[in-house]
């Protein structure tokens, strides 16, 4: 997101899969109404992040509970935050 883009303008346009991608071993995308919210729930290469507010709006969980997160959630589920 621009945000993002404002706070790291050094950051490149794509990271290609791998160990160094900040979105982890899986990202789930979030819509609404057939929109991409540009939020995510995603995986890190950094776990010590996980549990701080330090993303634009993501929310960050392990590699292995977002492998597991990932196999268990529908394309289409319905997110609620609270």
């Amino acid at each position: 997101p621009k945000e993002m883009r404002a706070r790291q303008p050094e950051l490149p346009a794509m990271v290609p899969a791998g160990p160094y991608n900040p979105l982890g071993a899986r990202a789930l995308y979030l819509s609404r109404g057939g929109r991409d919210t540009l939020y995510r729930i995603h995986g890190t290469n950094d776990p010590k992040g996980v549990g701080f507010d330090g993303t634009s709006g993501c929310f960050r969980l392990t590699n292995t509970d977002v492998i597991d997160l990932f196999k268990r959630v529908a394309v289409g589920a319905k997110v609620v935050v609270e």
